[in-house]
C-alpha cells in the first residue's frame, strides 16, 4: 500500500523557516517526479514546486522561487521542501505528490498519489 507522509509542519513567526519533508513508502518511486502543493483557507490547491525524478531539475510557481527550496533523496523515498522568509501568505496544507507521467502534468495536480498535508501557519 502506497504512502506519502508529510512531516515537518507547525507554526512559526514571519521571517522564519521550516523544513517540509514526505516520506513515500510502498513501492519506490525514484522514477517518480514529486512535488508539493498547498491550499491556503477558502482558496483552491496550488502548485508549490516540483522535482524531475533524477534530482536534476526544479520547478517553482514564480513568486515562491528564491524562498523555497525542494530537494530529494531518492534512497531514502523522501521529498523535501526548504521553506525561509516566511509570509503570513503562505499559511496553508502543504500536500506532497508524486507522478510518474511528466512534470507538466504534476504541475497541473494531476498526482498518482497525495500525502494528507501537513499545517503550516505562519503569524505576523
Amino acid at each position: 500500500q502506497v504512502q506519502l507522509v508529510e512531516s515537518g509542519g507547525g507554526s512559526v513567526q514571519a521571517g522564519g523557516s521550516l523544513r517540509l519533508s514526505c516520506a513515500a513508502s510502498g513501492r519506490t518511486f525514484s522514477n517518480y517526479n514529486m512535488g508539493w502543493f498547498r491550499q491556503a483557507p477558502g482558496k483552491e490547491r496550488e502548485f508549490v514546486a516540483a522535482i524531475h525524478w533524477s534530482g536534476s531539475f526544479t520547478y517553482y510557481v514564480g513568486s515562491l522561487k528564491g524562498r523555497f527550496t525542494i530537494s530529494r533523496d531518492n534512497a531514502k523515498n523522501t521529498v523535501y521542501l526548504q521553506m525561509t522568509s516566511l509570509e503570513p501568505e503562505d499559511t496553508a496544507v502543504y500536500y506532497c505528490a508524486v507522478h510518474g507521467g511528466t512534470i507538466q502534468t504534476l504541475q497541473n495536480g494531476g498526482a498518482d498519489y497525495w500525502g494528507q498535508g501537513t499545517q503550516v501557519t505562519v503569524s505576523s
